[in-house]
Formats: C-alpha cells, structure tokens, sequence
C-alpha cells in the first residue's frame, strides 16, 4: 500500500492529511501556523503519520499548497491551493463545479468542470471583514475566545445588522452594539450573516453552478454553513466534522498519488 501526504500551508493554520491509494484518508492533524513555519509543518505532518498507524518510510510522495508551500525544503512538489482544493472537493463530492472556501484570511469562490480544473476564480483577501479573520476579532473585542464563538452562536435568538463595508468600520459597529446592550450572542449572528452576504456576493460573480461545496475552517460552525445554503439553489454539501478544514490538504495528497502514478508509468515504459 503506498501513502502519500498533503501539506496545506495556510496563513492560520498549517494542515496535514495521509492519504492511501484506495483514497482513504488514513490521518490528519492540524497546529498554528505561527513563526516557525518548517518546524510546524514537520510536527503537523509527524503527528499526522502518527495518527496514521505509520512511519515516515511509509510516506511516498508529499505535495505541499497554500501560501507557505514554497517554505518546505522536505516537499516534492507544490501546487497551488486552487489546484488542490479542485481536487480534494472532487474526491469528496464528484459533482462539485462550485466551491467557496472561507479562510482566516481569504475567502475564494471557484468554478471547476468535470475533470477538476479550475475555469474561473475570485477573490476577496483585501479585507478582514470578508474572511474568518473577522469573526474571532468580534469575538476578542466582546470578551471570548474563538472557542467560543460556536456556543454564542447556539445561543443566538437574531441576528443584528453589521453592514460595514470593511474591518474597521464593521467593528466600529460591533463596539457601538455592545453600548446599546446587544448580547453578545446577537452580534456574532450578525457577522455571520454578514459574512454570509459578502460570500454569496463573490459566487454571484464566478457565475457560480451546483453542485456546491463549502470548505474552509470558519465553516466547522453550523451555523455559517446553514446561512450560506439559506441563500443558495441547488445541491450544497459540507464535509462532515472538521474535514472542511482539510479538503486543500486531502486534494495535495491526492495529487501525490497521481504524480506517483506518472512516475511509475514513465519508468516502465523506459524499462
């Protein structure tokens, strides 16, 4: 059985995922990217292995993506997150055509076609209002953790409205509700419902199609995945559990066994 091992470098949270030629992810494992980035990226995928039942001979092939995958001097290849994430959705979901991934710090809307390519993209990385960024920084100025925002969203009996065209503004809004006695509960509803809008406004613009696919960490809360389907047509899937946090790095692995199976082609028919 040959392994092989995506790396996702994201600018938040590095994740790794084992992957088998039968396409079963065999381990996963996820840290802070923080300062280090190749240290973290060496535990990630350790532990990943780890969890695997495997040791690192047994990883044939590792692919890394996202925006510190040029960083890792142990890769064999690189790919970029659009590529990977077309994939991993595809392995999943094979009737994917439209995916929107919501970051810590970008929030991307792609169109593939049958086969995984990627026809068109866009973007929205120039402002924290628009990625899950937002959401812990709402969070932080009411007082609670990331941790949290999940129960506050439980609790939430309305949302309120936080229109604010960018980070600053919108968090001025925020500020402002907490002096009028807003629950906190409240207020997170309404920067999800904003970041909502804002995602749906980016689909709208890639001429988005079912079947959907929504991945990213912000969407580990119910929540933000319900509001998005709320206002989307058609087939919407959301990988269960936290796997929406891995799909770029199960779609890495997924490339490395295709590059395996090149390889080996190219060897036999050299032989």
């Amino acid at each position: 059985m040959k392994y092989t091992a995506g790396l996702d470098m994201g600018s938040t949270y590095i994740k790794a995922v084992i992957l088998s030629e039968e396409q079963s992810i065999c381990g996963k494992a996820m840290a802070p990217t923080g300062s280090k980035l190749v240290e973290t990226s060496e535990l990630v995928l350790a532990e990943a292995i780890r969890e695997a039942g495997l040791v690192r001979e047994n990883i044939k092939y590792i692919i890394t993506t996202g925006y510190g995958r040029h960083m890792v001097p142990f890769r064999n290849l690189q790919v970029t997150d659009l590529t990977a994430s077309a994939r991993g959705s595809q392995m999943l979901f094979p009737t994917t055509r439209t995916i929107l991934d919501i970051g810590g710090q970008t929030m991307k809307a792609t169109r593939v076609d049958d086969k995984g390519k990627v026809v068109t993209f866009r973007l929205n990385d120039k402002c924290a209002a628009g990625t899950g960024a937002f959401l812990e920084k709402t969070a932080r100025y009411m007082g609670y953790s990331t941790a949290d925002i999940g129960s506050l969203l439980r609790l939430s009996k309305q949302k309120v409205p936080i229109s604010g065209v960018c980070a600053v503004f919108a968090e001025s809004e925020v500020i402002s509700h907490l002096s009028e006695g807003v629950p906190p509960e409240d207020i997170m509803y309404g920067a999800i419902s904003s970041l909502t809008d804002r995602s749906v406004q980016l689909l709208t613009r890639i001429k988005a199609e079912p079947t959907y696919i929504l991945i990213g960490g912000i969407l580990r809360w119910d929540t933000m995945a319900k509001s998005i389907t709320g206002q989307l047509t058609g087939t919407v899937h959301v990988p269960d559990g936290d796997l929406p946090q891995y799909v770029t790095a199960t779609g890495a692995a997924l490339l490395g066994h295709l590059r395996l199976h090149q390889i080996e082609k190219t060897a036999a028919v050299t032989a």
